[in-house]
């Protein structure tokens, strides 16, 4: 089973250097978990409705983390 997590967190000033999130990763402002896509969309609409958000200065990202056994990658 793949697991999700909906992350909301501020956007970054624009800056010359490039952009590496590993390196500097934008600041977390709340970390959800959620165990289908579905609930991971209906909490990700939530956060979108925010101000913050509406503004430009923070953003909603869903990510899929854990995959279980049996999923096997597609490969092209």
């Amino acid at each position: 089973m793949t697991r999700f997590l909906v992350v909301l967190s501020d956007v970054r000033p624009v800056d010359t250097s490039t952009r590496d999130e590993r390196a500097r990763p934008e600041r977390r402002r709340q970390v959800v978990g959620a165990s289908s896509r579905e609930a991971a969309d209906r909490i990700a609409g939530a956060f979108m409705a925010l101000g913050m958000v509406r503004a430009g200065r923070q953003r909603v990202k869903v990510i899929a983390v854990g995959r279980g056994r049996g999923h096997r990658p597609h490969h092209s």
